[in-house]
């Protein structure tokens, strides 16, 4: 079969995305490939079809379990002979798939980096015809990504002794360093690029401050994604199990997910993610890698990320179905303090903390930023864009600007008079002059900045300590007690050889913004008897999901039941027709889904 064919067949698709076709062409003539495309963009397509069309067996390298069992069950879905061997498989279970794998009746096996490395598997392999190797979240393999796996740094000692098999490595996201060290360190240095935009726009970007996160969160779900899954992410396991437990009591359906949870309470937890309707899952960074769930509808960060990278990764878990979604995170003078300090207690060589000192201010700069957000994120992975996005909060609502430059003289000289060892709320009370006790002991009331600030309020001093903060005008040292210190760069602003504009902040909203127009983002906006229809066709999923002890998008997605909703088809023939509906799904499914359509009557008004 053609590309095309399988395309059509398999999956339900009559054409490629961007670089899809190109990248199958290439593994299909032999060659390696590296593929960097958004999530939700079809970057597994890109080995999965070849593995079906060459001769043997595709061997994917994939980091988690849940990912690999998500996958292996949409394809048998979709009619694709499809296995995994993971720790998850009794004995005899793993045996079976092993006979299968060795008699040629699968097409794609799917392995952790743990099983390709041991001795025993790689024994196997030498008695097996290997079609390709895809190593899928190929950030993994380097130390400047944002998810480091050592046992990806072995990859290739594997992959080098079957000469002539195409090797693809696949990424979401991947700076300019990190994939030159994915291309050396999986020696596929001339590999064939394939670099997809970045942009995705159906999601909104946008930070507000925190100042009551928890309500902050809780208003933010209540109001736009009442009845919607998404994801939470927090720092700290502890703050996972607070913030699930809290929401909870709210009201909300919360479930907390962090790898201080044991084996079997984590899947039960995955699969309760993957199968019930609206679900929140407040987890630290071990959720979500290789997500395939494609209606999350947001991603809230509590804590602000480390590095762009991984906020794009995990923004990115959010709409892969192409439908309006939200990132949304909460960010804090107290936040911009924990990751600075965390990266001071970091292990590694001066180059590395460098580094991530690097992306840390990039994400800070992002939070603070003036502009259009979108655009923000895109230079960062070196792609431009002319025009303001509208779809973000800054388009949403544009940023007030001040000149803080005299401001800014008065905190860094506060900070300097007062030794460099105090934090953000001691030194608010230096500039507005409180004549205390702490302040007397101290003798900082007779300096020259004591009670120079009246101009401003506590409020506009503490994001006036956090901007310069943000921006690298002042450094805090690694104990929890250590106050700020004054960086390099604050010389000029002190010898007023530099200017500085702060961005005013505004109050959180106690209410939702309007959404604006979804149809601007390639919605299907469904209303009257369409919409119902789509109602009885999501009941009708679940339903056969249930049974099947399935996730339901793996029956179908969203977008392929409103097509079915609008288009009403009458037949197997123009069901084939729609998106996402392949032979193996019409075969299965099909007849239920006709009768439903057929015997859907609109309820009177």
């Amino acid at each position: 079969m053609t590309p095309q064919q399988v395309l059509h067949k398999f999956f339900g698709y009559d054409t490629f995305r961007e670089h899809q076709r190109e990248v199958i062409e290439q593994v299909l003539a032999g060659g390696d490939a590296f593929v960097l495309m958004p999530t939700g963009s079809g970057k597994s397509l890109c080995f999965q079809i070849p593995s079906i069309i060459r001769e043997g067996v595709g061997l994917v390298v994939s980091p988690l379990i849940a990912l690999m069992q998500d996958q292996v069950a949409g394809l048998r879905q979709n009619g694709v002979r499809a296995d995994l061997l993971n720790s998850s498989l009794a004995p005899d279970a793993a045996e079976a798939v092993a006979a299968r794998v060795l008699a040629g009746g699968t097409d794609l096996l799917y392995v952790a980096p743990e099983r390709l490395l041991s001795e025993r598997f790689q024994r196997f392999l030498t008695g097996v015809r290997i079609a390709l190797f895809a190593i899928d979240e190929a950030h993994c393999v380097s130390q400047w990504g944002h998810d480091f796996r050592p046992e990806y740094l072995q990859i290739a000692t594997v992959t080098r002794q079957f000469a002539g098999v195409p090797r693809i490595a696949l990424t979401a996201s991947a700076d300019a360093a990190t994939r030159r060290d994915i291309l050396e360190k999986l020696e596929i240095t001339r590999a064939a690029q394939f670099l997809s935009s970045f942009d995705r726009p159906n999601i909104c970007y946008r930070v507000q401050l925190k100042e009551n996160g928890r309500q902050q969160v809780l208003r933010f779900i209540q109001a736009e994604h009442p009845a919607d899954t998404g994801i939470v992410y927090c720092r700290s396991r502890k703050r996972v199990d607070e913030m699930a437990a809290w929401l909870a009591a709210k009201g909300i359906n919360a479930v907390a997910y962090h790898a201080g949870l044991g084996p079997g309470e984590r899947t039960a937890r995955q699969q309760r993610f993957a199968r019930e309707e609206a679900i929140v899952v407040v987890a630290t960074i071990a959720f979500g890698l290789g997500i395939d769930r494609p209606d999350v509808r947001f991603v809230v960060h509590f804590d602000v990320p480390t590095s762009m990278e991984a906020y794009y990764q995990e923004t990115g878990r959010a709409g892969r179905d192409g439908a309006p979604s939200d990132a949304w995170m909460l960010y804090s003078l107290a936040d911009v303090v924990a990751v600075r300090q965390m990266l001071g207690r970091s292990e590694g060589e001066e180059r590395f903390k460098l580094l991530q000192q690097r992306k840390l201010e990039a994400v800070l700069a992002y939070c603070e930023t003036t502009a259009c957000r979108r655009q923000v994120l895109l230079r960062y992975f070196g792609e431009s864009r002319n025009e303001p996005c509208g779809n973000c909060g800054t388009c949403r609502e544009a940023a007030e600007t001040w000149d803080g430059t005299v401001a800014a003289q008065k905190a860094l000289s506060a900070v300097y008079r007062t030794g460099q060892r105090f934090g953000a709320a001691y030194l608010v009370e230096v500039l507005l002059g409180k004549d205390n006790d702490r302040i007397r002991r101290f003798g900082h009331h007779r300096i020259k900045t004591f009670g120079v600030g009246q101009e401003l309020s506590a409020q506009e001093w503490r994001s006036v300590f956090r901007q310069l903060m943000a921006a690298g005008y002042l450094t805090v040292e690694m104990s929890e007690r250590a106050g700020y210190r004054l960086a390099e760069k604050s010389r000029a602003v002190l010898k007023g050889e530099a200017e500085i504009r702060f961005r005013r902040d505004k109050k959180p909203p106690t209410a939702a913004r309007p959404r604006g127009d979804k149809a601007a983002v390639g919605a299907v906006t469904l209303e009257g008897p369409a919409a119902q229809l789509w109602e009885a066709l999501r009941r009708l999923r679940l339903e056969i999901a249930q049974e099947l002890e399935l996730p339901a998008y793996v029956i179908f997605h969203d977008k392929t039941l409103r097509e079915m909703a609008v288009s009403r088809p009458a037949s197997r023939e123009a069901l084939l027709a729609i998106s996402g509906v392949g032979e193996s799904k019409a075969d299965r499914y099909g007849e239920r889904f006709l009768a439903a359509i057929q015997g859907f009557k609109a309820p009177a008004d």
